[in-house]
Formats: C-alpha cells, structure tokens, sequence
C-alpha cells in the first residue's frame, strides 16, 4: 500500500486522516507489523489490519481522534485479543495510532516523494509537540512492508517491494491474469508484438511493451523476475522459453498449457542443446493444482494464487541469506 501518497491525497481533500500501524505482535494475530488503516473525516478508509472486532474498535477509535478539536497526534495501544476482544487469534497487538491534519504536509509530501521513488525505511521517535517525526535511515535493512519498535524508536519499512513479472501475450488469459495481479505485489511488464493487442486501460502495476523482438524484451531484466508466457504463437512461446531458461537470473519461467505441450517443448529445447537442468526449471502446466476451469478468470485466479506462493517461497529463500533460485522443494509445483 503506497500510505504516503494516499495520505497526501487524503489531506489535500479532508484536511486530516488518521492512521493505525501495527508495530509488534505476539502470538497468533490476524495481520502483520507494518500492517496499516487510514481513516478519513467521511467515515471511509483504506488499509486493514485485520478485519474483524479489533479493526472495528480502531476505526471507531481513530474517527473518534478526528473528531477531537485538539487530537492527541500520537498514542499507543497495547490489545490482548483473547481477553479484551473475544478474538480467538488469543495473541497480542501493539498498535500506534496517528492524526495527520494540514500542519504535515510538507512532511507528508516528502515521504510520498521518496514513497514513489521506490522503497525506503524511516526511524521515528514522539516529540514534545506530541507528533511522531520520522527520518529516512538510508542504514535500516527492515523489510519493506513492516515495522519494530525498539526502546521507543520505532522503525518501518515504506513503499512496494514487488516482484518483475514478465507477461508474454495480450489474449484472454493474459488480460485476465492482469486484472487478478492487479491489486497485488508484482509489477508487470506485458509484452505483445501484435498492434492493438492491449486493452486501451491497464492497471497502475503494468507496462506495456509492443515489442516487435519479443524475446529481446527479457534483455536487462531484474534478477529473481518471473517470466510467464501465453503468446498466440506456439514458435514464439518456444523462441521465449528458450531464451528465459537459458538465463539463470529468472526465479520462475512458466508456460502454458497442457502436459502434451511441456513434453513437446522440452524434446525441442532438448534439440536445440539446452542444458537437462535449464529444462527441468520450465513450470508447464501453470497454476495451483485441483482447478480445472478453462475460464480465462478461473485460470488468472489460479496462476496468481501459485505466483504469490512462488513469490513468498523465494523471499524466504533470499531471508535465509541465500542467493539464486528457490529449490523447487521450497515452491508449490503447478498443476494447471
């Protein structure tokens, strides 16, 4: 969630917001550190962190905090889930809680800057004025995504960490996979060589690439990509399986299809001189396994579901302090 942006937006247009962060847990709980909810003067929101009965208190909470002619900028809350709320999560929540009114902008406005420029982690510590000043800590090594709190300072990880996906056809699947990988940590890269192949409206996570050297477009790529593949054409979609297996920087090629294709394909990278060990990395048939619907949606909803597996295996992997691909031990195979 890009909170700083929106936070900006959000003064711009109501004149304050306010903000709840989880900043430490303990035992079972129904979100994360570094989860978020921003709460506008109109009630509405965005963010959670969590749903159920503790979202619901802070909501109400943080409407009360906007409602104040003098809010406290910021407080803290320390929840037991189990004996205060009735949530059988039975863990503990500490949460910090923000009002952010017109006096912040140039505050604001700086960390939405550096929150579009990509990631970044803050350290922040209250002042005497009652507010939570953060600074950039270029040091921090925090995971983006989440916070600590650590002797009162309390450190967080902003911005969207999100894994390269290079999609390879515009056809039905390809435009459903897009809508599904919408809301969620992959930015995109759609290439298609045909004219007039993308929707004239994309998502924000997405780049088009009318690449007439489909797979040159792989050229440069981040490491730890994924590469997927669904052209219109089975030569292309062979052209660009060879060229991503042969690279050991893409921590997942997929190409789909049924198990006749992967066998076809695999005896002509054979023939082409591929290594057996580059082979063995082609994912075919995509998705989760169980889910037999040839609908483009129910196909997007399958391929997205093993993506985010894949995604989170490697950056577990990577946590781990390891380095290349994640063993195939360590990912959900495909079953599509």
């Amino acid at each position: 969630m890009l909170v700083w942006q929106r936070l900006l937006q959000a003064i711009d247009r109501h004149g304050k917001a306010a903000m709840a962060t989880i900043v430490e847990t303990r035992g079972s709980a129904p979100r994360e550190a570094g989860a978020r909810i921003v709460v506008l003067p109109d009630a509405s929101f965005f963010g959670t962190i969590g749903g159920g009965t503790l979202e619901w208190r802070v909501i109400a909470d943080l409407q009360g905090a906007l409602a104040r002619p003098t809010p406290h900028f910021y407080t803290s809350q320390r929840v037991a889930l189990g004996p205060e709320l009735g949530q059988c999560c039975g863990g503990r929540v500490d949460l910090a809680l923000e009002v952010f009114d017109r006096s912040r902008r140039a505050e604001i406005q700086a960390l939405a800057e550096a929150e579009g420029a990509g990631v970044f982690r803050t350290r922040a510590t209250q002042q005497s004025d009652g507010k939570l000043h953060r600074s950039i800590d270029p040091a921090s090594r925090l995971a983006i995504g989440s916070a600590r709190v650590d002797h009162g300072v309390v450190e967080e990880g902003f911005g969207e960490d999100s894994r390269v996906l290079y999609l390879f056809g515009a056809g039905h699947v390809g435009r459903a996979l897009v809508m599904a990988l919408a809301p969620l940590p992959f930015r995109i890269v759609w290439v298609d060589p045909r004219p007039d192949a993308f929707p004239q409206y994309v998502p924000a996570n997405v780049r088009c690439e009318p690449a007439q050297d489909t797979p040159a477009a792989l050229d440069g790529a981040p490491h730890d990509s994924f590469v997927l593949v669904m052209s219109h054409s089975h030569a292309l979609d062979l052209a660009i399986v060879a060229r991503a297996l042969k690279d050991q920087r893409f921590g997942y090629v997929g190409l789909i299809g049924s198990e006749t294709k992967r066998a076809r394909f695999s005896h002509q990278l054979d023939r082409a001189g591929l290594a057996k060990d580059d082979i063995e990395r082609l994912v075919s048939p995509i998705g989760v396994p169980g889910i037999k619907s040839k609908l483009p949606a129910a196909i997007a909803a399958s391929v997205a579901a093993d993506l985010l597996v894949r995604d989170e295996a490697l950056r577990h992997v990577h946590a781990r302090g390891k380095t290349g691909p994640a063993e195939p031990s360590a990912l959900a195979v495909g079953g599509r």
